[in-house]
């Protein structure tokens, strides 16, 4: 990796030590997370590994996608099993991560057997958080190898770390009218059954509570102390300011340790969509790439139907979404970007 000098300043970001458990998507069995972090942007990358392989499936809604792998998970499509999934900041680059992934994955004995070797299967996705510091910073296959060193069954950390390190939602009044993003983590059990979320989120659109619709974090009023609501702002007339294309985007993975079909998991990616749309408004938009991956390692060895853990994957999707920007911290990079946290505002 290379390295370069930079005045970026940001608070640490918190792990699980709310009064109320929400889980996190290491409370599957068969799944760890690891974070690389690099606060010289800041950016990072995060790897979401299943060593035993799990049944894997994808949705991509937004229509600014920047994606590795993709086609493989395909339900008509031969590979049933991927050995991880790589989540990383630095937009097209930052798909250079996976490479970091499958590297430490052969070093571990973890693969697809093609007879003369092991071969890991990384799907990716990536976020642009390119107008946060430095964008010749970015996570490189050096940061998805590093990822991977860190991976544990630990819950884990929340807020300025990984892919959520540079994140920031509510841009559609402009970069400086908005807040900071970050990455969240949740997971439900039901009947034995466990199904969990890691979002990282950079959405154009606002952050809302799922339960009550109020607006957590987002696009900010002119003076910067309040929050603008861009649902209601832009319905009544205020103009959004020219976008470019693919500058946003909420990524994710969805865990289950239930036993599926590949299929299902693709249909599990598809209504965790529900749970973006619960909590990100507007959401899946001309400038978004929103993918969601989903994975099933079977370890249960139990399936309740699809309409159980459909609900459960948009409910823990939409709680991840919500935790990743409460738990984000403020920054002010060394350009002299101002993004305030959800609890700056609260």
């Amino acid at each position: 990796m290379t390295h370069t000098t930079t005045t970026t300043t940001f608070l640490s970001p918190v792990t699980h030590g709310d009064s109320h458990d929400a889980g996190s998507i290491t409370r599957v069995p068969g799944i760890e997370v690891g974070h690389f972090t690099d606060p010289r942007r800041p950016t990072g990358c995060t790897v979401i590994l299943a060593r035993e392989g799990a049944v894997g499936g994808v949705d991509v809604r937004g229509a600014a996608p920047g994606t590795r792998e993709t086609d493989l998970l395909d339900p008509s499509n031969l590979v049933e099993k991927v050995h991880g999934i790589m989540l990383a900041g630095g937009s097209s680059w930052g798909l250079d991560a996976a490479g970091g992934a499958v590297r430490w994955l052969e070093e571990h004995g973890i693969g697809f057997d093609v007879v003369v070797g092991r071969l890991p299967l990384v799907p990716g996705a990536v976020l642009f958080d390119l107008l946060v510091g430095d964008m010749r910073i970015r996570p490189d296959a050096a940061a998805g190898y590093a990822a991977c060193e860190a991976a544990s069954r630990a819950d884990p950390a929340e807020g300025n770390v990984g892919a959520g390190t540079g994140a920031a939602v509510g841009k559609i009044f402009g970069i400086q009218n908005a807040m900071k993003g970050g990455i969240g983590t949740a997971s439900i059990t039901v009947g034995g059954v466990t199904v969990g979320a890691l979002i990282a989120c950079n959405a154009l659109g606002d952050v809302v509570d799922p339960d009550t619709a109020q607006v957590i974090a987002g696009a900010r009023t002119d003076d910067g102390k309040q929050l603008r609501d861009t649902r209601r702002a832009l319905l009544r007339g205020e103009l959004p300011k020219p976008l470019l294309a693919g500058t946003n985007t909420t990524i994710g993975v969805i865990a289950t340790d239930a036993t599926i079909t590949k299929a299902q998991a693709h249909r599990l990616a598809v209504t965790a969509h529900d749970g973006l749309a619960r909590s990100i408004n507007p959401v899946h938009t001309m400038s978004d790439g929103d993918t969601l991956f989903a994975l099933g390692t079977g370890v249960s060895g139990q399936n309740p139907g699809m309409m159980v853990l459909s609900t459960m994957a948009a409910e823990v999707t939409a709680i991840a979404t919500a935790r990743a920007v409460r738990a984000a911290r403020s920054i002010t990079t060394a350009q002299g970007l101002y993004l305030p946290s959800a609890q700056d505002l609260g």
